[in-house]
């Protein structure tokens, strides 16, 4: 006999995967209609339209909420889990906003924005990204310091050496942080650039830099998720036997 915690909490089931796709085409509609209540002009009619759709998707991801709360063997531990605050995140803009002045109904609504991470839960793909994440955290975060001490240390090189020609421009190290995110991240908008030969020759090796800030991080996460996939492999294989 299937019970409503093996529904809930998988999707090895006919009712397991019913449920997961109702819960993900409702976040994809929910989604929608936040889109869709920024055009301007919209009729009355359609207001209200849109007001049912909220109050209904509200309604079941807050009977969602309950329930997962329900079944959940550590309460307390779901509450402040990752899922469970996201849950809860999903569906509290809608009550608070119902009691707070429109102004900052407005700010509150921003945070339903939260109910695109529930599809985190139901996606595996995601759930191998985030193990990916979890193996290479340690080498992720050294080449997070890393990137931060090179745009702090290409701000300040590219202020000694274009403050003088552009005072305006590069007037401290902290306006010449914005040239040092767009050059070492190879975006290059072009709105700051240098003009002094020191600085172009300086800017060329930042470049050169750059290329190796993109190109890391996308190397860490490839080698990551194919250990993942391997894990997941191993972990199916283990529960076939």
């Amino acid at each position: 006999m299937v019970t409503l915690k093996h529904i809930i909490e998988n999707n090895d089931t006919r009712w397991g995967r019913v449920f997961d796709l109702s819960i993900q085409f409702l976040i994809v509609v929910s989604l929608v209609t936040f889109s869709i209540e920024t055009l301007p002009n919209l009729s009355e009619p359609e207001r209200r339209l849109l007001r049912s759709i909220e109050i209904f998707t509200v309604l079941v991801f807050t009977l969602e909420y309950l329930l997962r709360l329900y079944v959940a063997d550590r309460k307390r531990s779901f509450i402040f889990s990752f899922f469970g605050l996201v849950d809860l995140l999903a569906i509290l803009p809608f009550y608070v906003s119902t009691g707070v002045d429109l102004r900052a109904c407005r700010a509150v609504r921003l945070f339903r924005l939260f109910r695109v991470l529930k599809v985190v839960r139901y996606s595996r793909a995601i759930r191998r990204f985030h193990r990916a994440l979890l193996i290479a955290k340690e080498e992720i975060i050294l080449f997070g310091l890393v990137a931060a001490l090179l745009l702090y240390l290409s701000a300040v090189g590219i202020y000694y050496f274009e403050n003088e020609a552009q005072p305006e421009v590069f007037s401290s190290v902290f306006h010449s942080l914005w040239w040092s995110v767009c050059t070492l991240t190879t975006v290059g908008y072009g709105d700051v650039y240098p003009v002094t030969t020191g600085g172009k020759i300086f800017t060329f090796f930042v470049l050169a830099t750059g290329l190796g800030i993109v190109s890391i991080p996308a190397g860490l996460v490839a080698s990551a998720l194919s250990k993942a996939r391997e894990m997941e492999d191993d972990e199916a294989n283990t529960e076939t036997e």
